[in-house]
């Protein structure tokens, strides 16, 4: 994002400022006093969406606050009722270099595409972590999908 821009709100940026319109050509206006910038953006505030999608090559991993509550399959488009990774908590992504290495690691709150994600057992039954396949994408849910979440 520039951090000073151009454009349509010239005039309006001199007169915020207090130039006369003749001025306006010089005047570089702060994104954040861009009208255009503002409303293209919409909300600026910490992020207060729940749900997330973890996407890789063939299962979807629906997360809300971190915690695993539904995987779909890519293929058929239907929720896994028995997939290990529902009830827990993820724990972070993990990046893998080509010796088996580990290349990076994200906090759960900011995994990256190209990482794994491990989502830690806790207190469960089965002690085994899960470690998905590379993410090809993140995403968010719509409204709709979450609805249909099984219980």
């Amino acid at each position: 994002m520039p951090l000073m821009s151009e454009g349509t709100n010239r005039g309006r940026g001199a007169q915020l400022f207090g130039l006369p319109s003749s001025s306006a050509r010089s005047v570089l206006i702060p994104p954040y006093m861009n009208t255009a910038n503002n409303m293209n953006r919409g909300y600026g505030g910490p992020e207060r969406r729940r749900h997330r999608v973890f996407v890789t090559r063939n299962s979807e991993y629906h997360c809300r606050d971190g915690v695993c509550v539904a995987v779909r399959d890519c293929g058929t488009g239907e929720f896994l009722r028995s997939h290990s990774a529902i009830g827990r908590r993820m724990s972070a992504g993990v990046k893998f270099n080509h010796d088996g290495g580990i290349e990076s690691i994200s906090a759960p709150t900011e995994p990256h595409v190209g990482e794994q994600l491990c989502f830690s057992a806790g207190n469960s039954d089965n002690p085994r972590d899960v470690i998905t396949s590379p993410l090809k994408a993140i995403e968010r849910p719509a409204a709709e999908l979450v609805e249909r979440y099984p219980n």
